[in-house]
């Protein structure tokens, strides 16, 4: 059994669509391409036309990639418009042993019982805390005595006008959605080590218009939040500083890293309205600007983490990926943003798909990555997802088990087909060859009886 997953991030600058298969190997890309997003702006859906069409012509070229279609569809939801809410749920264990029954009755509790603004839908809902009884901070209840469970959890929630409108821009462009995920979460799962999530840390997922937030503790992620701020004010910032349309801004941010290497030199650039006109700017004018967005966006993105209750509980530190951490120096700087925590520019683990290094190697593709990764079975231990159905870490389990079962069988009955056909072929000669004797038997036969006719017809003739 093969599955393939076609993972979309809809970015508000650019739309990314990877496919990725699950087979008994394990998973791999096989489709990858980019689109530029148009009719989204800082998260949000402004034109739902103009959103399918970027989903189509960049799920269409990574179709063309692959040479597959694909079985499941999962897409990412931006942080901007979305909130969080915690909520405990409990049940009464009436057998005394906590299944996935009991699992599942618990988180839905903690959902009913959820206090849910008006007009918003559940995206997910994550358990990070399980009591049996009166044991507390137990990681996995399955398959324990009791006659009580609780569960702490985390809620995900979305506007449901933002919901309908990237589902009906999905489905515009001919497309079934399976899963809905907040992109900060995809990026976490293609990111964070099991250290790293047991000790706990702070994923930033900082992309073109807007950078994701989440906390990962130990089985789950307890905060997620959102700056609308990206590296598309850089970008504006550039051209209002240097009197230059945006396009030639975006090229110089994009260069930033090789021109950052020849200090005190001059560049020349077009002038805004006429393009022929060309000015000479200094590099440090360029560094500067670059500089004060960058560390004005990072020291935001640090206010709101010491705002935090779990500021002072992450062990693992800052994890920064998405496509601004490709900014020179920003490694550097950020440290002493986040009073000395440990920083990370990271991009999607290798040890949990395969594919192309191209792909693993830009932090753009995190997200779409996670995605794939989050359709393969790749999500917290247990959650209530986007269809509030019950996930669970065995499904992975289940579903290698069948794909292993199923190469078996598959592998059994081409060798029972080569076998009877094997059998089928002796049998033809065995029917060829008695065949044969039978047409030899009969003709020795007729011979005898021809021979003992003409003796009697003799005999017969010499009386006369």
């Amino acid at each position: 059994m093969i599955l393939n997953i076609l993972g979309i991030d809809l970015g508000s600058t650019q739309t990314c669509a990877i496919i990725a298969q699950k087979d008994e190997e394990g998973l791999k890309i096989i489709g990858f391409a980019k689109a530029k997003t148009n009719g989204v702006k800082k998260g949000a859906i402004t034109n739902i036309e103009l959103a399918s069409k970027s989903i189509e012509e960049a799920v269409r070229s990574a179709e063309m990639m692959s040479g597959v279609h694909y079985d499941k569809v999962v897409v990412s939801i931006s942080g901007a418009y979305t909130k969080s809410v915690d909520s405990v749920g409990v049940v009464n264990i009436p057998n005394h042993e906590i299944g996935i029954k009991e699992i599942h009755r618990a988180v839905s509790t903690a959902k009913h019982t959820a206090n849910l603004p008006s007009g918003y839908e559940i995206i997910h809902v994550l358990p990070y805390n399980f009591k049996v009884n009166d044991l507390e901070h137990v990681d996995d209840p399955l398959g324990m005595s009791g006659n009580r469970l609780e569960v702490s959890t985390h809620i995900v929630i979305s506007q449901e006008s933002h919901i309908k409108n990237l589902k009906k821009a999905v489905e515009l462009a001919d497309l079934r959605v399976d899963n809905i995920v907040l992109s900060g979460y995809a990026s976490a799962i293609a990111c964070l080590d099991d250290s790293e999530k047991e000790l706990g840390a702070v994923l930033i997922d900082m992309g073109g218009a807007i950078c994701d937030m989440v906390v990962h503790m130990g089985n789950s992620i307890r905060y997620n939040d959102c700056l609308q701020i990206g590296s598309i004010n850089i970008t504006q910032d550039l051209s209002m500083a240097l009197h230059t349309p945006l396009k030639e801004a975006e090229k110089i941010k994009l260069n930033y890293a090789a021109l950052s290497q020849q200090p005190n030199s001059l560049i020349q650039i077009p002038s805004m309205g006429d393009e022929r006109k060309v000015n000479e700017v200094s590099l440090d004018i360029i560094s500067n600007v670059i500089y004060a967005r960058a560390e004005e966006t990072l020291m935001i993105l640090a206010k709101i983490l010491s705002e935090n209750r779990y500021a002072n509980t992450i062990g693992a530190g800052v994890v920064l990926t998405g496509g601004m951490t490709k900014l020179a120096g920003i490694d550097e700087l950020a440290p002493s943003i986040f009073d000395n925590k440990s920083i990370r520019l990271a991009t999607a683990r290798k040890d949990l798909i395969m594919g192309f290094s191209e792909i693993f190697n830009d932090p753009e593709n995190t997200c779409a990555i996670g995605l794939c990764l989050y359709g393969a079975g790749y999500f917290t231990p247990y959650e209530l997802d986007s269809n509030e159905k019950l996930r669970y870490k065995g499904e992975i389990e289940n579903f290698n088990h069948q794909i292993k079962s199923n190469s078996i069988s598959q592998k059994e009955q081409q060798e029972n087909e080569i076998k009877t056909d094997f059998f089928n072929q002796d049998l033809q000669e065995n029917d060829t060859i008695a065949l044969q004797q039978e047409q030899l038997d009969f003709k020795e036969s007729k011979q005898k009886k021809t021979s003992m006719f003409s003796k009697v017809w003799n005999k017969i003739m010499n009386q006369f």
